[in-house]
């Protein structure tokens, strides 16, 4: 029975690698291979011959400097943020809420052999994820250090507590991951911890190359502070080194956290797995609804849905928000982006007016919820189209949510460059440009969705990001931008002419 219910679970991981949803019909053997083939050179040859690049850089100058649990420490930590990060999901969507949960748990199987099946599955994931990180690393420090029965039991024993440490967490955070999806409002905040995400991981992701640099050129300073301040870290990596004090006691704390987690898991699984939701319970009250407009009506509707889906805020509106960071960084930064851009177009004045703009209309264009719009409607096509009212009041209602996403956080950098660009007849024109192009594309945004909808999806995902007219819209608006930008630069000298007072700065 547990085999049979880790092949159900496998199964379902790999879905599409055997369904073809789009089609509603299973893949050929041969389509099938060539997805596991890709599959397996992304993971083994790409994201494998990254990390053990990496290891490669980072191992040498450890391990002759004697930090050996140093270079182990971070790349099992590395291990675990990525084992977590590709195995969360999985866990929330296999583990907690699983569709076919009413199903199983109504045939005779006892419920523990069904948590098993579902934590192995849990484990076999974090287990592919986090040792495309710590295998290449442990064995790059066995050929680098020399391969020793000790260091030999470490790497392997590491790598098997990683795994495990991997699992517990996935389960903790997938049992969150599960609550919010239970929250009345939980579209917004999955796009808040989703956000919040990204920005922490670009973060980390562009301080890291200083980050190790500085590491390696500091290790034993480094090395110390972490040996007196954070001692866990230290056992944790001794343990790939092969120190038996460091081992038993990681061992137990891993077990000991296992355990907690199964205990926990197996008192909670019922209630989570057959959970549905709060149901408000509301006492009916007569009140007097106001009348809308058709106009208001329908661009209600759109918002409603566009608030309504994370996947369609994440993919699509990713601008609402870029917009006011960029003026911000604009205020903070933007007297020296403007020199720097002086400098290097000396001979073509008014060059930093023109690229600024273009970089307003580039974040712009990460805006493209009216593309896809049509094509979510999807089945229900026919509600609109029996509504009285003219096709065009339904397809202006969709192009308005654009137009009012991108244009009102647009005015954010546009305001923002008003204070640190020379005040000159040529200003108003920058502010015109964009708003001129934030309509241009939320039009072709529209005429592409419409001229290439998609009403049989089987996923909201597909219409959002598989769809050939986001792709033109989303590229497209970003290559017409550049285009406009090296049109108008190399015209050189046309702001010049109409510069008031170079020197004049509001």
């Amino acid at each position: 029975m547990l085999k049979l219910l880790l092949k159900k679970q496998l199964l379902e991981i790999f879905r599409s690698y055997y369904y073809d949803a789009k089609k509603n019909k299973a893949r050929s053997k041969a389509a099938t291979i060539a997805y596991m083939v890709m599959f397996a050179l992304l993971m083994v040859v790409v994201l494998g011959g990254i990390f053990t690049l990496f290891s490669v850089k980072m191992c040498a100058p450890m391990t002759q400097a004697g930090m050996g649990w140093l270079y182990f420490a971070l790349m099992g930590l590395l291990a675990v943020f990525l084992g977590v990060f590709g195995s969360v999901f999985n866990t929330y969507a296999s583990l907690y809420l699983a569709k076919d949960n009413d199903l199983l748990l109504s045939m005779p199987i006892p419920v523990s052999v069904l948590l098993t099946s579902r934590l192995l599955g849990v484990y076999l994931m974090g287990l592919l994820y986090s040792g495309i990180v710590i295998l290449p690393a442990v064995i790059v420090y066995w050929a680098v250090a020399g391969a020793t029965l000790a260091n030999v039991l470490g790497g392997v024993l590491l790598t098997a507590l990683i795994s495990v440490f991997v699992m517990t967490l996935s389960c903790a955070l997938g049992w969150v991951v599960a609550k919010i999806s239970l929250l009345k409002h939980k579209s917004f905040v999955t796009v808040v911890i989703s956000l919040a995400f990204f920005g922490a991981y670009y973060f980390f992701y562009f301080r890291a190359m200083a980050l190790i640099q500085e590491l390696l050129a500091n290790l034993a300073v480094y090395g110390a502070a972490v040996k007196d301040g954070a001692y866990p870290i230290y056992l944790f990596g001794s343990v790939g080194t092969g120190n038996a004090k460091a081992c038993i006691i990681v061992t137990v704390f891993v077990a000991a956290l296992f355990a907690l987690m199964w205990a926990l898991i197996s008192r909670s699984f019922l209630e989570t797995a057959t959970a549905t939701g709060k149901t408000a319970r509301t006492v009916y009250r007569e009140t007097t609804v106001r009348q809308k407009s058709i106009p208001a009506a329908l661009l209600g509707r759109e918002f409603a849905h566009f608030g309504a889906s994370p996947n369609y805020m994440l993919n699509c509106g990713l601008g609402i928000l870029l917009l006011p960071i960029s003026g911000i960084l604009l205020l903070w930064k933007g007297g020296t982006v403007v020199s720097l851009l002086n400098e290097v177009f000396t001979s073509q004045s008014g060059c930093a007016e023109v690229l600024l703009c273009t970089g307003v209309c580039a974040i712009a264009s990460m805006n493209d919820m009216a593309t896809p719009s049509v094509s979510l409607e999807g089945k229900s096509l026919w509600l609109a189209q029996s509504l009285p009212v003219k096709p065009w009041q339904v397809l202006r209602a969709k192009l308005k949510v654009q137009l009012a996403l991108t244009a009102l956080p647009a005015l954010v950098p546009l305001a923002c460059m008003a204070f640190i660009l020379p005040v000159t007849a040529a200003l108003p024109l920058v502010f015109a440009e964009a708003l001129a192009y934030i309509s241009f594309s939320a039009c072709l945004g529209l005429t592409l969705g419409v001229a290439r909808a998609n009403l049989t999806w089987t996923s909201e995902l597909m219409p959002i990001k598989q769809s050939l007219a986001v792709t033109i819209a989303l590229f497209g608006g970003w290559l017409y931008a550049i285009v406009f930008a090296g049109s108008t630069s190399g015209r050189g000298g046309s702001s010049a002419r109409l510069r008031i007072s170079p020197s004049r700065r509001r």
